[in-house]
């Protein structure tokens, strides 16, 4: 549930960046990917690093993005492992992936707008328990997090099927500092969205 509030102020909030300062182009987006990790054999490269491949499963996904003049602008994403997974002592864990970039999207022609990205972000490793713990503040959950900033690149092809409505095969790539619950740094996650276009036709 936090997880969607989270996304859901985030793009309240670009809702009215885009209101106030008249916003050439607001783009949202819902996607659906997989991720691929290092092999569990490169913990031997990587110091401290535990035997773990972070990747695969199925990886739903929210962006958005708010584009000023000459297609420039930020943008923000939310990518999850869609069901748990157990780690190598039958844990059930889920990794989330949270990043905020600054995004170029030129026109390629009258159909196509490319997506490029950079940013930076954090990974947030939910280790799920058999029981619930509660606090004033935070509620009642049961899942420990441990949490890594993470610096992120991507970029995607847009392919407008209306006006407004496009499909965008995506690419991101993450370089996790401190990933230590998995056998290196890098995530490569691939997708496909379905967004749409709020364009300010001024």
């Amino acid at each position: 549930m936090k997880k969607f509030l989270f996304i859901t102020a985030v793009f309240c909030a670009f809702f009215l960046v885009s209101a106030t300062a008249k916003a050439q182009q607001f783009d949202l987006a819902f996607g659906y990917g997989t991720t691929i990790g290092q092999p569990a054999s490169d913990a031997g490269t990587n110091p401290n690093h535990f035997p773990q491949d972070v990747g695969g499963g199925g990886y739903p996904a929210f962006s958005g993005d708010f584009l000023f003049k000459r297609n420039f602008g930020i943008g923000a994403e939310a990518a999850w492992r869609a069901h748990q997974n157990l780690d190598v002592f039958q844990q059930p864990y889920r990794p989330i992936l949270y990043d905020f970039n600054a995004v170029l999207a030129p026109p390629l022609g009258k159909k196509a707008q490319a997506d490029l990205q950079a940013g930076i972000g954090w990974e947030s490793i939910r280790f799920y328990t058999p029981f619930f713990n509660c606090s004033s503040f935070g509620g009642c959950t049961n899942f420990t997090s441990s949490n890594h900033f993470l610096g992120h690149v991507g970029g995607g092809l847009r392919y407008y099927v209306t006006n407004s409505v496009f499909i965008m095969p995506e690419a991101h790539f993450y370089f996790v500092r401190n990933n230590l619950e998995f056998s290196g740094p890098r995530i490569s996650r691939y997708g496909v969205s379905i967004g749409y276009s709020f364009k300010n036709q001024e």
